[in-house]
């Protein structure tokens, strides 16, 4: 039986293999060095023989492992990166997807509701369908709320979602359910775009210069239309700073097309390449990156530990992988509360 505590990192440990990632993350990512199919990199545990050691690794993220028969030198990954000992971790194609078809009898979170809570379909009238996070409010002291009263309520995405990948303008209609889902303006409106964090794609920034920390946006609506819940996991009963994201972790979501699902931290402090369509790509750092846990159309989805404390919010994925915004960066870059 395969040792739960031994998927975990020790705090100090885990402490000096952050060092070390950040360190040599921007070297061992250029452009005309990088091994062959490297799509990012991170920390986490190293594992043998299939199972977890408990010790910490530096983790070169792959699209696919390959036998080192079909390798070439430079595309090797070496047993050490400086003083620590490195893994590879197989995470497929990232890529932040927009809906796919939910199977008849399923589709519970692809229809309209009112009051929304977290884990509905939604999204801008010019997308597919995304995923309602939770519905949150400006923090004290920002233009919004300048006496500590909310004065605005809002849903909170992806940029994708809400904000159709930087296509948007605030004042832009946002549906509920997604247009995917049925969703029609103005029938079905439920908020407007109030503002975005912009994503920054290769082309045209070359990767190394990019500096992408959340895909995430805010839709304001009425308070009577959000519901400040997350359907099947509850309220949220705080948040976790990035300090306190541990590898081992186990989470839970609720999404638009995979419903309730589970999943457990496999690597923090990620960077990590995510195919956007459309031969755009862009590159995010200090990203969480879980067991497989959602699918297309669960993108906005807010991932919390069993505690209920918000820990990220779901961006992209693949088969092998669900990758994570740290929740810590969305609150301070769109200065909002989500408790």
């Amino acid at each position: 039986m395969m040792d739960v505590q031994k998927m975990m990192l020790d705090p100090e440990e885990a402490q000096k293999v952050q060092k070390a990632s950040a360190s040599k993350v921007e070297e061992f990512l250029k452009p005309d060095t990088a091994p062959a199919n490297v799509v990012g990199m991170g920390y986490g545990v190293k594992w043998s023989n299939g199972e977890p050691t408990g010790k910490p690794a530096l983790l070169a993220l792959v699209s696919q492992k390959v036998d080192k028969e079909e390798l070439g030198p430079n595309d090797m990954i070496p047993k050490k990166i400086g003083e620590m000992q490195t893994d590879v971790l197989a995470i497929g194609e990232p890529f932040a997807g927009q809906a796919e078809p939910i199977e008849v009898g399923i589709e519970l979170l692809a229809r309209r509701a009112r009051p929304a809570s977290g884990g509905y379909s939604v999204g801008h009238r010019n997308i597919t369908a995304g995923t309602i996070g939770t519905c949150v409010y400006d923090m004290v002291g920002t233009p919004g709320n300048p006496v500590g009263m909310p004065q605005h309520y809002y849903i909170l995405s992806n940029n994708h979602v809400l904000a159709n990948s930087n296509n948007a303008t605030p004042g832009d209609a946002i549906l509920q359910p997604g247009p995917f889902d049925g969703g029609v303006d103005p029938t079905d409106r439920i908020a407007a775009l109030s503002r975005f964090i912009p994503i920054t794609f290769d082309p045209p920034v070359p990767r190394p210069l990019h500096r992408n920390l959340i895909d995430a946006a805010v839709a304001e609506g009425q308070f009577h239309d959000l519901k400040r819940e997350i359907h099947w996991v509850g309220h949220l009963r705080g948040w976790r700073p990035r300090a306190q994201v541990q590898v081992g972790t186990v989470l839970q979501k609720t999404g638009r097309t995979t419903n309730y699902t589970t999943g457990r931290i496999t690597a923090v402090n990620a960077t990590v390449d995510v195919n956007y369509g459309g031969g755009k790509v862009a590159r995010f750092r200090d990203q969480i990156l879980t067991t497989p846990m959602s699918s297309g159309g669960d993108s906005g989805s807010l991932v919390a530990d069993r505690n209920n404390f918000a820990v990220g919010l779901l961006f992209a994925g693949s088969p092998q992988v669900t990758i994570l915004n740290q929740i810590q960066h969305v609150r301070s870059l769109l200065r909002v509360e989500v408790v």
